[in-house]
């Protein structure tokens, strides 16, 4: 195992990339990179994001978890605790939809995490999650 973690890249099909340039890079306030007439490239809280045109449309499912419904398939970032309180409140300010509202799990035990899911304008599922101790992320309970 590495002990340097490094940025993941991640390629997810869009619809509409002006919507998508709109979603991620005004709402979310990421750092529009390279693009063309077919994708984009996103910092992605230090990870490289690429969303690509693509009109198909794919499966979804649902997965119980808390008693919400997960989606997947579905990605986001750990953020540091006090970051996705900030995040959350920004989304919130903005009246983001969201799939699940932020909430804490595991409130007071181990692996206490904050989350939230919403969806962009293509339907791609995002989570963000924190951990109150980073150090329980892999912990088995």
């Amino acid at each position: 195992m590495h002990s340097k973690i490094q940025p993941f890249h991640l390629a997810m099909p869009v619809n509409d990339l002006s919507a998508t340039r709109k979603f991620y890079g005004e709402l979310l306030g990421m750092e529009e990179g390279r693009s063309c007439e077919h994708w984009i490239d996103w910092n992605f809280f230090g990870h490289q994001f690429v969303t690509h045109l693509n009109q198909e449309k794919s499966q979804k499912i649902v997965n119980q978890v808390d008693g919400h419904g997960v989606p997947v398939p579905h990605f986001g970032v750990v953020l540091e605790w006090e970051i996705w309180h900030e995040f959350s409140k920004k989304l919130q300010k903005n009246s983001i939809k969201f799939v699940i509202e932020p909430y804490i799990r595991f409130k007071g035990q181990a692996g206490e995490q904050a989350t939230m899911f919403f969806c962009d304008p293509s339907g791609n599922a995002l989570e963000f999650k924190a951990f109150k101790d980073i150090s329980q992320l892999f912990a088995k309970h």
